[in-house]
């Protein structure tokens, strides 16, 4: 299973997921990235996946 924000492989065991009304399932690897959901977009911050490639275009 991978981060919703960074994109990172979650270990078995650990984590955190958040279902939402509609049924969609958020999932993160720790708090950084849940509070970082929260008031972040992922292109924006320089550790995330989605930066990286969106930096490669």
């Amino acid at each position: 299973m991978k981060c919703s924000f960074c994109g990172n492989v979650i270990s078995p065991g650990t984590g955190k997921a958040i279902v939402r009304k509609d049924g969609s399932v958020i999932s993160f690897c720790g708090t950084k990235c849940e509070r970082n959901h929260r008031i972040r977009e992922p292109v924006k911050v320089k550790w995330t996946e989605a930066h990286r490639k969106a930096g490669s275009k």
